[in-house]
């Protein structure tokens, strides 16, 4: 089963949906802003590809939490921030079999789905 991660009217995600439906992939969509993110999840994925592949310090929200939240993040603190702020996490997220794909390269989406 193949799950995508993120938040609808992103303009990265909008290339991941395309992507995925222009190659005939199924896939089942979560909205995280929506629907948000459980710790679990996100200790799962910093497990997979470290915490910092998963904090977006790009986006306005970043930039919008106080200076002292900026400081020196570690772990707990950062997966904290993003279960409580879901626009905190890079996007999209994809998990396909056992698989974990942060951001959007559409080689990478090719080579993992042999496309």
């Amino acid at each position: 089963m193949t799950r995508l991660f993120g938040i609808k009217n992103c303009d990265t995600m909008k290339r991941a949906f395309a992507w995925l439906d222009d190659h005939s992939v199924s896939y089942n969509y979560h909205d995280y802003k929506k629907s948000g993110v459980s710790g679990e999840q996100l200790r799962n994925w910093a497990a997979q590809v470290g915490w910092e592949a998963l904090l977006n310090k790009r986006g306005t929200t970043w930039r919008k939490l106080a200076p002292a939240q900026q400081v020196d993040p570690g772990e707990e603190k950062a997966l904290a921030l993003m279960a409580q702020n879901p626009s905190l996490i890079k996007r999209p997220v994809l998990e396909h079999e056992k698989s974990l794909l942060v951001g959007f390269a559409p080689e990478r989406y090719a080579a993992l789905f042999g496309k």
